[in-house]
């Protein structure tokens, strides 16, 4: 079954991790989607409660995992070639772990967002939040 890796194209971080993941990651068949440029993708996510701006989706047929679940889960599947990759694998590849250090991917997400002047919520585009 397909794996599919829906994160925020407008996070560079997200965007560098995603592609990385992709290319050097080891998951056979893992797609990656721009959640931020997919507007009807991001109303499906919406429509299930998952919600892009709350962090990454990952996608297996019916199943899904949302933010911290979601790195685990992807994390938990890598055979990375890449250093940072094996990095990232050991520090979110166990969900109680991944639970407490997300927190600080989506600081950092809201920050590189703030920088590039694009909201936090993808379905506010247009309005840049305070």
């Amino acid at each position: 079954m397909t794996l599919v890796l829906v994160y925020d194209g407008g996070c560079p971080f997200c965007r560098h991790f995603a592609l990385r993941a992709e290319l050097v990651g080891g998951v056979p068949g893992l797609q990656i989607r721009d959640g931020r440029a997919e507007h009807e993708l991001r109303a499906q996510l919406n429509s299930r409660g998952l919600d892009l701006a709350r962090g990454a989706v990952l996608l297996e047929g019916d199943r899904a995992w949302h933010g911290a679940e979601a790195i685990a889960e992807l994390c938990s599947r890598l055979h990375p070639s890449d250093p940072l990759l094996a990095l990232l694998r050991q520090l979110f590849a166990a969900p109680p772990q991944a639970r407490r250090l997300y927190p600080l991917l989506l600081w950092a997400r809201r920050m590189a967002l703030h920088w590039k002047g694009l909201p936090e919520d993808p379905d506010q585009a247009g309005l840049r939040q305070a």
